[in-house]
């Protein structure tokens, strides 16, 4: 396989699928990095597990039906051109 924009399109859309079927509950949680319940106190720093939490959930919650329409896409083309 060439090294073509549609192939680096195509790595990008794998690792936004992979982020966006990260399931809460049973694997982030397993590895600890589920849902914290503290809150922060007034001018304290978030850690670095919410600061990388946060784009995966807003990927999780806002990118879902962009990307069943984008994976819709890629699929059409990749039966059509191969």
């Amino acid at each position: 396989m060439a090294f073509t924009l549609y192939s680096l399109l195509q790595a990008a859309l794998l690792c936004v699928n992979a982020t966006a079927v990260l399931h809460e509950e049973r694997f982030l949680r397993n590895m600890d990095w589920g849902t914290d319940q503290r809150t922060g106190g007034f001018r304290e720093e978030p850690g670095i597990k919410s600061q990388l939490m946060n784009p995966i959930r807003s990927v999780r919650t806002v990118m879902r039906v962009p990307l069943i329409r984008v994976n819709s896409i890629a699929i059409v083309l990749h039966l059509l051109f191969g």
